[in-house]
């Protein structure tokens, strides 16, 4: 009865261990998560504003599918003032959240035999479209001695005449690494030559920790934008997971307008409400409270990195960017989905175990809420990790 195409789709990890944390919590069992990608900070009262005054001033109704001409205008001035990039308004489309752009993008891209190269770890998300679309995802799996980075000669490797599409993720989910502007010039030096599209995920742009440097894919060279489709919203360092919010642009206008095409026969416009709200963080007026929320990230990042190092048997590397840290645990299990269960079963702690982040021996810990409770979440970790050794 169901599709082949819905029979390749499995649900995400994340939501399901973060539901299956909500739920025991509910049940009045002590739970602590550190599953879900999502600040513990509220949005912006500036945001929030502009909501109310939309709402307010009766906007209300239906809108352009790709956006409302003042919001692609506030789009497009973000991207060239923080990123570099010039990108005319029809090469920009607004989505609800980075997941529908990614959706979008291989729905209009992808064709039966395809190949997509997917470094790993990677978004969970990343494979399951590509399967959905009839696609085959290649995994390449990154070493974390190279903070888990897809080298160029990884990339060469992997290429064949089949591959279609290149997913990039910096900074990154679950690691936390950064590409630096040398290493995607040389991933570039690699692409140049090839019909290859490069998917960049750049949606923790603003999360970056010890003055570690933010470089979009796209601004690296002119091949580079030209075969590149940039990915961003304003979820993750906005504090604004619930409006659902993401956004593409893409020098390729086609790609844009076919893929605007399928959002008009699926969702349509996003919220118009939303739009509305959105104009001011894209135009830098929150660009204070994202900090505030950076430097409490930071602050968290550090001091978690060192309790993580100090549990014998478990390390992490401390990540650059974003708000997760993927632990090794590979001298303790090498069975992580187990060892997660069994971790929110016997001491009511959620984590996401990494083979759901296609590598075996680790696990994804939010650090996306306060510091009381990830000191106690890591002191629960460290009794589990004790009664493994």
């Amino acid at each position: 009865m169901l599709s082949e195409k819905i029979k390749r789709l499995s649900p995400s990890m994340t939501i399901a261990i973060s539901t299956l944390a909500r739920e025991l919590k509910e049940e009045g069992k002590d739970i602590l998560s550190f599953s879900a990608g999502e600040p513990d900070f509220d949005t912006p009262e500036k945001i929030k504003w502009a909501a109310k005054e939309a709402i307010d001033q009766g906007f209300t109704k239906y809108t352009a599918v790709a956006g409302i001409p003042e919001l692609l205008d506030a789009i497009a001035y973000k991207l060239e003032k923080d990123n570099g990039l010039k990108y005319d308004k029809k090469g920009i489309l607004v989505s609800n959240g980075a997941k529908q752009s990614l959706f979008n993008l291989t729905q209009a891209l992808l064709n039966e035999g395809d190949e997509v190269i997917i470094p790993a770890p990677y978004w969970v998300t990343y494979p399951e479209l590509v399967k959905y679309a009839g696609a085959k995802p290649v995994i390449v799996h990154t070493d974390e001695k190279n903070s888990f980075k897809l080298t160029p000669e990884q990339l060469q490797a992997a290429i064949t005449d089949k591959t279609k599409l290149l997913f990039l993720n910096s900074p990154s989910n679950p690691t936390g690494s950064v590409y630096t502007a040398d290493e995607l010039k040389a991933l570039g030096d690699v692409l140049k030559g090839t019909d290859i599209i490069v998917a960049s995920d750049e949606m923790y742009e603003k999360l970056l920790y010890d003055g570690t440097e933010f470089v979009s894919t796209a601004s690296v060279s002119e091949d580079m934008y030209n075969r590149t489709v940039t990915i961003n919203g304003l979820s993750k360092a906005v504090a604004m997971t619930g409006w659902r919010f993401g956004y593409l642009a893409s020098a390729n206008i086609e790609l844009v307008s076919k893929m605007t095409a399928l959002q008009s026969q699926s969702t349509s416009n996003i919220c118009s409400i939303v739009q509305k709200a959105a104009i001011p963080a894209l135009l830098g007026e929150v660009d204070e409270e994202i900090e505030t929320m950076r430097q409490a990230f930071e602050s968290r990042a550090n001091e978690a990195t060192a309790l993580f190092n100090e549990i014998e048997g478990v390390s992490v590397l401390k990540p650059k960017g974003a708000f997760y840290l993927f632990v090794n645990i590979k001298d303790i299990s090498n069975d992580s989905m187990k060892f997660s269960q069994e971790l929110l079963k016997k001491y009511g702690v959620a984590v996401v175990p990494g083979i759901g982040f296609g590598s075996e021996g680790y696990f994804r810990f939010s650090f996306a809420t306060n510091i009381v409770t990830i000191r106690e979440g890591i002191r629960r970790i460290e009794k589990f990790v004790n009664t493994l050794r």
